[in-house]
Formats: structure tokens, C-alpha cells, sequence
């Protein structure tokens, strides 16, 4: 049933790219396909994740369920925004955490008597991580329309996007609601973790303030000084590459290299 629930998940993920590339079918089809790939990865997680003495928030599972909470939040959004481009490559990406997962799987358990303030400081987290880079996928989309657009060579990216003031204004909305997140991510670690600067948190704490401090400062220069275009896509790739490094670089160094769960 496992890997009944693994090739639903990676095929439905796939078929959804797919017809969204070559424009195949309908947008109902596309929230279909996309609907049925997120099931079938839920399914995914719970086998890999749901363990008799917690959670298993190993590097591969916790990649894993990040994709998964950013297809949702992505095919919510396609309902009323025209971001619908973005799951040419968030979904493969999806589907590729799957096939991680399954082939080197790796352990760290959040035990079942977990307080609650620290779940759901991971919860806040892994939101404030799914839009995040949403808005970085989104800013790379930004960037290479605007390069057409100063190469007056237009291709399949200018006739796919919404217009570059569009895209504009849905990454900033997407980043404000990210920067929500991140903001109360880092305060209820605060309140409730004992200590975040204990050796093994000092890193990814000290990293995910430098994220959200570029991603103030971007938001800040937007609204007071009318940052746009290659500034914001700067600024927005560099916060996300801070926060990659935060969140995986820490993990992939304690579970991966040191073998070491924390």
C-alpha cells in the first residue's frame, strides 16, 4: 500500500506539470490531478512520519512534508490568484522530496509528549518556510520575465505570466504573509524552546534572524522607498537562501553528516 501511495503521489504531481506546461487541459483538471497527488502524499507522511513514540521529522521527511504544505497552500492560491505557473516547478520538486524520502530515510523523532508550545512553534515554521519559498519561486519567475522584457525577446514565459506589475504585487503579498509566520515562528521559540542558543539551535537561531531581517528590510523598502524589480528579486532570493541554510543546513550537518538528532 506504501508504494501504491508513493507513485500516486510522484505520478498525479507529474500529470499535473505536465498538462500545465503544454496547457493540455482545463484548470479543473489541473486541481484535480494536483488534489489527488496531495492525498496520496498525505497518505505518504503519515506512513513515513507517524511513528508508536511521535513524529519523525527526519531531513528527507521534514523536506517532504514542507513540499506538501506549499502544493496545498499553491492550489489554494490558484483558486483566486494567477500563480497557477508556479507548480510547473513546485510540483515536480514535490514529487521529487517523495522519492528522497523513500529511498534514504532518516530519523529524528518529536516525541508524543511533546508540549505543545514547542509543535507549534514547529507548525509556525514550516508555514512561514512553505510561503517563503513560494515567494522565492515566484521571484525567480519575476526575474526572468523581466529579463524578456529588457531583451525584447518575448517567448512561452511573457505569454504564460500575468502581467510584471501582477506578479509583483501577488510576490509581495505572499512574502508579508510568510513574514507573518516566520515573525511568530521566532517568538514562540522564544517563549517556548528552553534555550535557542543552545550549540545545537545557535545556528539555525542566528540564521533565521538574519532571514527576517531581509526580509524586513525588503518589505520596509518597498513600502517606504517603491523597491521593485531586480532589488525585490535580490533581496527575496537572498532571505530564502538564508533560510534554507537555517533550516536544512543545520539538519543536513546533524542528521546527515554527524548523525546526530537534536
Amino acid at each position: 500500500m506504501e508504494t501504491v501511495n508513493i507513485f500516486g503521489a510522484i505520478f498525479f504531481y507529474l500529470l499535473a506539470s505536465f498538462f500545465k506546461i503544454y496547457q493540455i487541459t482545463s484548470k479543473n483538471f489541473i486541481f484535480l490531478f494536483g488534489g489527488l497527488a496531495i492525498i496520496f502524499h498525505a497518505m505518504v507522511l503519515q506512513q513515513s512520519m507517524v511513528t508508536p513514540i511521535g513524529l519523525n521529522l527526519g531531513f528527507f521527511n521534514a523536506a517532504s512534508m514542507i513540499a506538501w504544505v506549499i502544493a496545498i497552500l499553491l492550489l489554494l492560491s490558484v483558486l483566486r490568484q494567477p500563480v497557477g505557473n508556479l507548480i510547473i516547478i513546485l510540483f515536480p520538486i514535490a514529487a521529487l522530496t517523495i522519492g528522497l524520502e523513500s529511498y534514504f530515510p532518516t530519523e529524528r523523532i518529536l516525541s508524543s509528549d511533546t508540549q505543545f508550545g514547542v509543535t507549534l512553534h514547529v507548525l509556525l515554521s514550516i508555514i512561514a518556510y512553505s510561503l517563503l519559498t513560494i515567494s522565492a519561486i515566484q521571484a525567480a519567475f519575476l526575474a526572468l520575465q523581466d529579463h524578456h522584457l529588457h531583451h525584447k525577446h518575448p517567448g512561452w514565459v511573457l505569454k504564460k505570466l500575468p502581467p510584471l506589475q501582477v506578479m509583483e504585487t501577488l510576490l509581495f503579498q505572499i512574502i508579508s504573509v510568510g513574514f507573518i509566520f516566520l515573525s511568530f515562528s521566532l517568538l514562540s521559540g522564544i517563549f517556548f524552546l528552553q534555550d535557542i542558543f543552545a550549540q545545537h539551535l545557535v545556528h539555525k537561531t542566528t540564521l533565521s534572524i538574519i532571514a527576517w531581517l531581509v526580509f524586513a528590510v525588503l518589505l520596509w523598502g518597498h513600502w517606504h522607498y517603491g523597491w521593485r524589480s531586480k532589488t525585490v528579486i535580490r533581496w527575496t532570493i537572498g532571505g530564502f537562501l538564508v533560510l534554507v541554510l537555517a533550516y536544512f543546513g543545520s539538519k543536513m550537518v546533524l542528521e546527515l553528516i554527524l548523525h546526530n538528532g537534536y
